[in-house]
Order: structure tokens, then C-alpha cells, then sequence
């Protein structure tokens, strides 16, 4: 499996596309939405002649939504998020008049829900989804074990933990979270977050000033 980092829009968002040798692709939390980041995407996926199958969002927060209008628009494929999340597309709209930013488009809904134990299966990868709350109430993580990969969305940075001082956050759920389901994948796992760098289950377990060290 191999992945493809983006860094799209204000808020300096990490957007992923994920595939393998099948040329089957997945999108994980298209923030693209100036023309510049569009161009790239496609581009991207054009030269490496990729086949778009999910749009797959771990948590419908503004700043990972702004492509997927532009994305299903383009490749005609369902938006994959929790349900509990569902909310917040709904004031999506409206928040981002709040904040200054103007949506051209609504984002579309979801087509699809997922949940926790779910399987979502890319090419020959199949991406196993972790339900951890606390940041928004439909938080996921999608890990593939076989390639020893995480994409923990806003649950788990480097050396941070999401934000829970937003709309329905909750501190207690999220550490309970990723100490009982995130820390205990191997410690060899490279994380991919929502934004900032990489990092690996040793070293937040290690390192992280929000949760204990467990190494």
C-alpha cells in the first residue's frame, strides 16, 4: 500500500490518497479547495492512473471536508463518514459564513455509514475502522495491519491529541480512546494525522504530554 500526503487549504489540513498496485484509490479527507489544490489531486491521480473508489472522512470537521463536493463531483463515488458526524455537514454552511469562508457548493451528504469493527477493503488492503469519540462524536481511525499503517484524522498528532473544547468534544472519551484502542496497536505503526507530521505508536507512547507514557 502506498500513500500520498496532501496539504491543502488554511488550516493546513492533511489530505491522503492511499492505493496499491491494483490502481484502486481511496481519498481520505479531501480538503482540497482552491483551483491550485484541485490541479493537484487530479494530476496526481492521472500520472499514476489510479481508480477513485471512496471518499472516506474520519470526522466531517470543516477543514476535511471542502473537496468532497469538488471530488464526487469529479470521480462520482460515495462519501464514506460516522453517522454521528452528520451534523456537522448540516452546519457546514453556516459555520463557514461565521468564520469568514464561503462555501460555493454544500458538501454532499453521506452515502455511506461506517463504524467501529467495519472493514473497508482497497485493492489488496483492507482498512479496519476504529471508532474513538472525544474529538467529534463520529471520530474514526483507518488501520491497515498489514502494511502497519494508521490514519488517526484529529484523534491522534505528533505529540498531541485532538482538540475537545469544540462542539460535543469530550477529553475523558478521546484519552480513554486512544489509550485503550490506538496505543494498543503495534509499536511499529506510522501514524498519518490530520495535520502535522508523521509519527509512530512508540513514540506517542513515549513522548505524547497528553497521555501516559506507556513505553
Amino acid at each position: 500500500m502506498k500513500i500520498k500526503k496532501f496539504t491543502f487549504n488554511p488550516w493546513q489540513e492533511n489530505s491522503y490518497a492511499i492505493y496499491d498496485e491494483t490502481g484502486e484509490c481511496a481519498l481520505i479527507d479531501m480538503g482540497a479547495i482552491s483551483r491550485e489544490d484541485h490541479e493537484e489531486l487530479t494530476d496526481f491521480i492521472e500520472s499514476n492512473d489510479l481508480t477513485v473508489k471512496y471518499i472516506i472522512n474520519t470526522h466531517l470537521h470543516i477543514d476535511h471536508i471542502l473537496g468532497n463536493y469538488f471530488v464526487k463531483s469529479t470521480y462520482n463515488v460515495p462519501v464514506l463518514a460516522h453517522e454521528n458526524d452528520e451534523f456537522l455537514l448540516e452546519n457546514a454552511p453556516a459555520y463557514a459564513e461565521q468564520i469568514g469562508f464561503k462555501l460555493d457548493n454544500p458538501p454532499p451528504k453521506v452515502d455511506q455509514y461506517i463504524d467501529e469493527g467495519d472493514i473497508i477493503e482497497i485493492g489488496n488492503c483492507k482498512l479496519h475502522i476504529i471508532h474513538v469519540p472525544g474529538h467529534t462524536p463520529g471520530s474514526v481511525l483507518l488501520h491497515c495491519a498489514e502494511e502497519k499503517m494508521l490514519l488517526s484524522g484529529d484523534v491522534l498528532f505528533y505529540e498531541s491529541i485532538g482538540r475537545t473544547d469544540l462542539i460535543y468534544g469530550n477529553h475523558t472519551a478521546l484519552i480513554k480512546g486512544i489509550t485503550g484502542k490506538v496505543l494498543t496497536l503495534p509499536d511499529d505503526t506510522k501514524v498519518y494525522p490530520g495535520h502535522g507530521p508523521e509519527t509512530t505508536i512508540t513514540h506517542e507512547k513515549c513522548n505524547n504530554p497528553f497521555l501516559k507514557h506507556m513505553c
